[in-house]
């Protein structure tokens, strides 16, 4: 039978379930286990901000979680940067690719097994995912309003500001109750519209200012949604909340998050310059 795409439950709740394996699959560092349905969250091969899920197979530790990519006509495995096709390939399907120890060559196709996934990790991991995306969207609020853009940039978030993060970002690292963005202020970013050199001289009152309007936020206690558009890995999936602004705050992102704005006690913010280009936001959550 041919491998069909792995159904995706790490949106849902869900942290333990069963599914019969679908694939099997090793090479000089890991025992590769393909199952019909997973909780676990791989790591992106295309952006990979978001770490993979810990957790067990059967009792076997889950190394590493990865996106692997299956050609039908020939039934070979891509793992990660090896995917050679985009996801909506025809004659490919995506799946989640349990990373074990070689040692573990006792499972099969056709067998049963339980996946269990680290709860408290990957909680952590999405709150620190949804406190990056609110302090993104505070940080674009922030520069429109204290007149950092001396134009109106095309590119706009899901409030309606220009969209800083959109245009500057370089890099993404998402950690437990924590996220760290790289932005750099380059001659396009310049050209667009961004007064960086203000940015720069000012960034502490940016810092305070962004940290204010993060506490307002979780003031309204909104809740968290993921919108799937599917159950699979090449399904789209939305983050979405409420944080009263001009509209629903809709963010296309594939991570794990919190389920809700309660799941905060603070989060705050530090505003660093690098060099004469580059600038980082560290995101610190204290969780309740």
């Amino acid at each position: 039978m041919p491998v069909t795409p792995t159904i995706i439950r790490f949106c849902h709740d869900i942290w333990c379930l069963s599914s019969p394996v679908q694939m099997v699959e090793s090479d000089s560092k890991y025992f590769y286990v393909v199952t019909q349905v997973t909780p676990f969250h791989p790591v992106s091969h295309i952006w990979p901000d978001h770490p993979a899920d810990k957790g067990t197979l059967n009792q076997y530790p889950v190394i590493d979680c990865q996106v692997g990519a299956v050609e039908l006509s020939s039934g070979q495995l891509f793992v990660g940067c090896d995917i050679p096709v985009r996801r909506d390939e025809k004659g490919w399907v995506f799946v989640v690719v349990h990373c074990l120890e070689k040692s573990c060559t006792n499972l099969c196709v056709g067998q049963e097994v339980t996946l269990a996934v680290d709860k408290p990790y990957q909680q952590a991991l999405g709150r620190g995912h949804s406190a990056g995306h609110m302090a993104s969207l505070a940080l674009n609020k922030v520069l429109v309003e204290l007149g950092y853009w001396r134009k109106d940039a095309e590119r706009k978030d899901p409030h309606g500001y220009c969209d800083f993060n959109s245009y500057a970002q370089l890099s993404s690292l998402v950690r437990k109750d924590q996220c760290v963005d790289t932005y750099r202020l380059g001659k396009t970013l310049r050209k667009r519209g961004l007064n960086s050199a203000d940015l720069l001289n000012t960034l502490k009152k940016v810092e305070q200012e962004v940290n204010i309007q993060l506490s307002q936020w979780l003031m309204l206690k909104s809740e968290i949604k993921i919108k799937c558009c599917g159950d699979t890995l090449a399904d789209s999936r939305y983050w979405q909340c409420d944080l009263g602004e001009s509209g629903m705050a809709e963010i296309p992102c594939g991570g794990t998050h919190a389920r809700s704005l309660e799941d905060y006690n603070e989060i705050r913010v530090t505003l660093t310059q690098l060099d004469e280009q580059n600038i980082e936001m560290y995101t610190h959550v204290l969780a309740i």
